[in-house]
């Protein structure tokens, strides 16, 4: 009786310790690629827009559950003028646009508008708009901090900061940055282009793609008053005629990628923090081989695991193709290109969960979402298709 009970007792250990290492692996975290976090609350989805010329108003708001991938349409956020570029506070309570224009204020320049966000309705308040320094300002963005706005101006060739006041409103540019040069296309290079600016990981540096220099500025960033100045190394060169349009840092910030718009493909670089300096590893078109077509490249973004790398093209081909990122070494690995379902993808986003993403069509107006496989990275249409008139940029922001 007693050996009997013995080996009861033996028996329930044995499957207490199965059941207890069991919980332990499903619930320890894995090493290398962080999880995919899941999705706690809707959000707001912000779709900036060209208005001239256009049947759009200006700013629109859709509200995205983010455990379906359903979009609602929220309505007309806030009128504005060619609010092409978007981007939202990190604290989730102002959103900038760039107004693509060529004059403001009787001033050869586009401007910079000021948003309150309204995060029960979807609605903007519109808190100031400033000058932006150059003509045609395409690009927006946000320092780590919140504390200053980032403008790239391609009319103008040129870059500016802006600093946030407590309200949310800007000051007028407290950095400033005339580019100048040419390279080897004369018809879209004859100047300084200036198309992405954004801040490193550690907000010490400000780097800043230029398509008609064929370079990727890097600028010593100051995080207390927001100037601009230059850094040795002060640039990194993509390939003559490449066309630099869209940067990325990696979620680890060792690599960072960018997107040739006229080459339509990726260059690879690995990060020196240190030193703010890039060094290129590879080059990787994003079209198919056999391609002979216009080369329009548009966006590229990183997704929050850190695992893939999806860039967007146009010129007819209206696609968005996805690689794998080597954890190692930063370098990619085509997976495959996959259409848009609509005609000129500007722009497209993947939601903070990142388990979908948001292409926006911007000639036949409107944002298609597809599902990301977390283990292949392909993307697969969910349905789901909202029409926004010359939808060029998303974003989110999560919604109370």
């Amino acid at each position: 009786m007693d050996a009997r009970i013995s080996r009861l007792m033996n028996s329930k250990r044995r499957l207490f310790a199965f059941l207890w290492l069991s919980a332990t692996v499903a619930v320890a975290p894995t090493s290398g690629w962080s999880r995919e976090p899941a999705p706690t609350k809707p959000y707001l989805v912000y779709v900036g827009t060209y208005t001239t010329k256009q049947n759009s108003k200006g700013i629109y708001a859709y509200w995205f559950d983010a455990g379906t991938g359903k979009l609602k349409a929220a309505g007309l956020a806030a009128e504005s003028t060619d609010p092409s570029f978007v981007a939202v506070h990190p604290t989730g309570k102002y959103l900038y646009a760039v107004n693509e224009v060529d004059e403001f204020g009787g001033q050869k320049s586009g401007a910079v508008s000021a948003f309150a966000i309204d995060r029960r309705s979807g609605a903007l308040k519109l808190l100031n708009q400033v000058a932006s320094r150059g003509g045609g300002p395409c690009h927006v963005s946000l320092d780590r901090t919140g504390k200053f706005v980032l403008v790239a101006n391609y009319g103008g060739g040129s870059v500016a900061s802006f600093p946030v006041r407590e309200d949310g409103s800007l000051g007028e540019a407290a950095g400033f940055v005339q580019h100048t040069g040419s390279s080897v296309d004369k018809e879209r290079q004859e100047g300084p282009h200036a198309h992405w600016i954004g801040t490193s990981p550690d907000n010490r540096f400000a780097l800043a793609a230029d398509l008609g220099l064929d370079e990727v500025r890097v600028y010593r960033f100051d995080g207390a008053k927001g100037a601009l100045t230059a850094h040795d190394p002060p640039r990194a060169k993509a390939n003559p005629g490449a066309g630099p349009r869209h940067f990325a840092f990696h979620p680890h910030g060792r690599f960072a990628y960018l997107l040739t718009e006229m080459e339509n493909a990726v260059t690879v670089f690995s990060y020196n923090a240190r030193k703010g300096s890039l060094s290129a590893l590879q080059t990787i078109s994003t079209l198919p081989r056999d391609y002979s077509g216009p080369k329009e490249a548009a966006e590229l973004v990183v997704a929050p695991s850190g695992r893939f790398l999806y860039a967007s093209n146009r010129g007819g081909v209206d696609s968005v193709t996805a690689f794998s990122i080597d954890r190692a070494k930063g370098t990619l690995k085509l997976i495959g290109e996959f259409p848009t379902m609509g005609k000129t993808p500007r722009n497209f986003a993947i939601d903070p969960t990142g388990r979908f993403l948001l292409a926006a069509n911007q000639e036949s107006g409107n944002i298609v979402a597809f599902r990301i496989d977390a283990t292949t990275g392909r993307l697969t249409p969910t349905g789901e298709v909202v029409e926004v008139p010359a939808a060029v940029c998303v974003t989110f922001v999560p919604a109370r």
